[in-house]
């Protein structure tokens, strides 16, 4: 019976939105993380009868046809882009994206990827990078004698010293941005690179284009609504159930059919 495989489409679809509820949740914690929404679409129509086709026996018009759904797909597992809010550290090298902008890391490989993990550390030589250890683009060093860090909101970054009454520039932080930044491919570890679909990367000033500002002593919460995702989970685990109950009632009509003799 057909009912059997749509429902198990049906179920297939429920536990990929449950898993990505899933994932979000357990990233309500994530610096800068977005919640993702699963989105579906429904699956090729079987045409017994096409809508407008002429009747035989007294050649009217069909009106709607008998068009029969064969389920759902997968359709895209999307970001919502929104702005998480900011939470205080008073770190010198924390910083808060507000706006859509990235900031611009190296991978191992040569290749650029792009975070809204604003947590920056830095390493024995006084290099600033993520938490992972990926140097920020443009690279910046700070003097192993610097008393301290200021950044401003538009990136750049001023060392203090203790023989020196003025802060000196030590240099400024790009921002990146996209056409479509949806299209990002996510790496893990608050990780994106671009793809065909986001578009390359329009590099700017913070404040400039558009892309956002930095705000030093501060990191930018997931954006994750813990209540919106606690009741998709239920509208999941309903719909789940009912697509069971589907199964079950198919089950039970064939094995009707098998009884009449």
């Amino acid at each position: 019976m057909r009912a059997l495989k749509i429902a198990a489409t049906g179920m297939s679809a429920q536990q990929m939105r449950v898993e990505t509820i899933s994932n979000n949740l357990s990233n309500m914690s994530t610096t800068g993380y977005n919640a993702r929404r699963a989105e579906f679409a429904d699956l090729h129509y079987q045409q017994l009868t096409r809508p407008g086709t002429i009747s035989a026996t007294d050649g009217t018009v069909m009106p709607t046809g008998v068009q029969l759904g064969l389920g759902v797909r997968p359709a895209a597992i999307s970001v919502q882009l929104q702005q998480g809010s900011l939470s205080a550290t008073g770190g010198d090298l924390d910083l808060a994206i507000e706006g859509q902008g990235y900031l611009e890391v190296t991978l191992p490989s040569g290749l650029s990827a792009y975070t809204r993990d604003g947590g920056l550390k830095r390493t024995g030589e006084g290099l600033i990078v993520t938490s992972d250890g990926f140097p920020v683009e443009p690279q910046i060093v700070i003097p192993d004698d610097a008393r301290s860090v200021s950044i401003n909101a538009s990136g750049e970054v001023y060392a203090y010293f203790a023989d020196a009454p003025e802060a000196q520039l030590l240099g400024q932080f790009n921002m990146a941005g996209f056409a479509n930044s949806k299209g990002l491919e996510a790496l893990g570890s608050n990780l994106f690179v671009e793809t065909e679909a986001s578009g390359p990367s329009l590099v700017s000033t913070p404040g400039e284009d558009g892309l956002g500002t930095v705000r030093q002593g501060y990191l930018e919460d997931s954006s994750v609504d813990a209540v919106r995702e606690i009741t998709e989970l239920i509208e999941a685990q309903r719909g789940y159930e009912m697509n069971a109950k589907v199964i079950s009632a198919a089950d039970q009509m064939l094995g009707a059919t098998t009884q009449i003799r």
